[in-house]
């Protein structure tokens, strides 16, 4: 029903200020599309992570318009998230990644954004929350970035962030039980990744969700500095029957079984083609341990080593991969991860490697992945 463009745009060319980075960031976005026969209007969402967010984000805004403004600004209205995270290229200020959805018939389509007041007062949040819904034949995507909470306690914050998300979907006739994937950033994860587990439990629970959305929880700064948490999100609807079943595999655990509210995959097959999202993947064992303690070139083998085994039980691989976000918890170790990851042949497809704390102390390195494949006449 629609072909699906996954980006990841990076400046090149050596140090610059971000104005002129962000600038060579969003040129190459529009030629990428103008490639495939389309304009800004086709991203649904995009995601930027900058080296220094207080510092850049309003020059990065600026370039934006600048670029845009000839080629419909207006018309480019992705769910955006911006988030704290450093590039693993020193000299990059900013990396964009960005989905765009070029539907094969105008007719069977539509996409408009649906919005909803915040209850903060904060710059960020004084237009509402915004989420940008795209539709196809008889199923409905949504897309929202940067939905942020407010509360005096860190557990109260990631509740309301929750609630904020929850009454986003319904102004699109949807629920947090539509929801597939999430992505949550954390200001400092050492501090407040138990409340968000806590709040998140209590959340599920309220609202009945029993099949937990793929997830990854991750340190990332949001902006402004009124918000230790950030939620980024995409959630699917159907008219039909919709197959969306969590995956698993021996070699991990579930990550419930100690405290985190999420399935480490979601194998999705919707009217389009069947996605695997392989949520934030770390060396973890099958008991839910840290393995290889110390030592970061193991981590990443056995961080590899779950991610293939969670595909090929779906029965795929790293050639079926199109996009990815590898996070290192020291930047120092850049060129060991991006060797390691071309010799496993997790490689070849958009991935974006930045500087992330992680939600264990011990964790080194984490990943997180999205495969298709075609549908099969059973589930077409």
């Amino acid at each position: 029903m629609a072909d699906e463009l996954l980006l990841l745009c990076r400046p090149g060319g050596g140090p610059a200020d971000a104005g002129r980075q962000a600038e060579a960031v969003y040129e190459g976005l529009l030629d990428a599309l103008a490639s495939e026969g389309v304009g800004p209007e086709a991203v649904v969402t995009e995601t930027v992570f900058f080296r220094r967010i207080r510092d850049d984000l309003a020059a990065a805004r600026s370039a934006r318009s600048r670029v845009l403004g000839n080629a419909g600004l207006s018309a480019y209205r992705p769910a955006t998230t911006v988030v704290g995270q450093p590039p693993l290229d020193r000299d990059a200020r900013l990396e964009l990644a960005a989905v765009a959805v070029i539907p094969r018939s105008r007719s069977a389509s539509s996409a408009h954004d649906v919005t909803r007041p915040s209850r903060c007062s904060c710059e960020a949040c004084s237009r509402g929350v915004r989420a940008r819904v795209v539709r196809l034949g008889g199923q409905t995507h949504l897309y929202a970035g940067n939905v942020y909470g407010t509360g005096r306690h860190p557990r109260d914050e990631a509740y309301e962030m929750l609630r904020a998300a929850e009454g986003l979907l319904a102004e699109a006739g949807m629920g947090f039980g539509d929801v597939m994937r999430t992505w949550i950033h954390v200001r400092d994860i050492d501090r407040d990744y138990a409340a968000l587990n806590e709040a998140r439990r209590d959340f599920f629970r309220h609202c009945g969700i029993e099949r937990r959305p793929a997830s990854t929880g991750v340190q990332g700064l949001p902006f402004p500095d009124a918000h230790d948490f950030s939620l980024s999100l995409y959630a699917v609807a159907s008219s039909g029957p919709l197959e969306a079943i969590p995956m698993s595999t021996p070699s991990l655990n579930e990550a419930w079984t100690y405290g985190s509210d999420f399935s480490r995959g979601l194998r999705l097959a919707d009217a389009n083609k069947v996605t695997l999202y392989v949520s934030g993947t770390a060396s973890i064992d099958e008991a839910g341990r840290t393995a290889r303690i110390g030592d970061v070139a193991a981590q990443i083998d056995r961080m590899l080593s779950n991610i293939a085994s969670l595909l090929d039980r779906q029965g795929a691989g790293f050639h079926d991969l199109v996009s990815g976000v590898a996070y290192l918890k020291y930047a120092g170790d850049a060129s060991l991860l991006r060797s390691m990851l071309r010799e496993r042949g997790f490689d070849g497809f958009p991935c974006a490697l930045v500087e992330a704390p992680l939600c264990r102390p011990e964790l080194l390195c984490e990943a997180e992945a999205v495969a298709m494949l075609p549908l099969v006449a059973e589930e077409a």
